[in-house]
């Protein structure tokens, strides 16, 4: 079961993915993971990805193509891609979209979901901005819905808490005015194929994590 996540940045997507991982046994293909780790080993995407992701812009569509494609063909036929994937943050755009039905020739699968966490935009601005990161092991909080025991200060290694540079207020209205521009499309490119699935992303976690299961167990 191959499945395409889809939603505004802080919808959850990332959340529920993990959820369908353990469920169904999935492989997560996350395209924010790739870049940060081609970030930290400053790769040819990584230098390109800082750039563009320190502004709250996408990454161009060619540079995360070759990216998620060059993933997909390391990987495919291996043995955690038996049980099928998610794709979380891929495709983006429509061009993405035209894009990965090639890749899916390529290389024999196909997309058997695409499901949209859908959102309003001030609850995604509240849920963005008060992210806080330790910048030690990575752990994530937020500072209404998780905060740490201490403010500032990390539960697990006592690390400092930094707010990421993309999750300032004015950083995340530029990220949601870019999604509003270049993904949203996505949505009525996918509704007219007859293939989106919308799920209320305005529930608690667990709410929002039943309905994708209800979802899939019907497929």
């Amino acid at each position: 079961m191959n499945i395409i996540l889809m939603g505004p940045p802080g919808a959850g997507k990332g959340t529920q993915a993990a959820k369908l991982v353990e469920k169904y046994n999935l492989k997560q293909i996350s395209t924010g993971d790739l870049f940060r780790k081609a970030i930290k080993e400053e790769t040819k995407y990584g230098v390109i990805a800082k750039y563009f992701i320190s502004f709250g812009y996408l990454v161009p569509d060619d540079f995360t193509i070759q990216m998620v494609e060059e993933y997909l063909h390391e990987n495919i036929h291996t043995e955690e891609f038996k049980n099928g994937f998610i794709l979380d943050g891929f495709p983006r755009t429509i061009v993405q979209a035209k894009k990965l039905q090639d890749i899916c020739d390529m290389f024999d699968f196909k997309i058997d979901a695409v499901i949209n966490l859908d959102i309003p935009e001030d609850v995604l601005i509240k849920r963005l901005s008060g992210r806080r990161t330790c910048e030690d092991c990575g752990k994530s909080y937020h500072i209404v819905y998780n905060p740490p025991k201490v403010e500032g200060v990390c539960d697990v290694c006592g690390g400092q808490l930094l707010q990421r540079a993309d999750e300032s207020e004015e950083a995340v209205q530029v990220r949601i005015d870019t999604y509003n521009k270049q993904t949203k499309p996505l949505i009525d490119y996918y509704q007219m194929k007859g293939e989106l699935i919308n799920v209320n992303g305005d529930q608690t976690m667990d709410q929002v994590t039943q309905d994708i299961y209800d979802i899939l167990d019907k497929i």
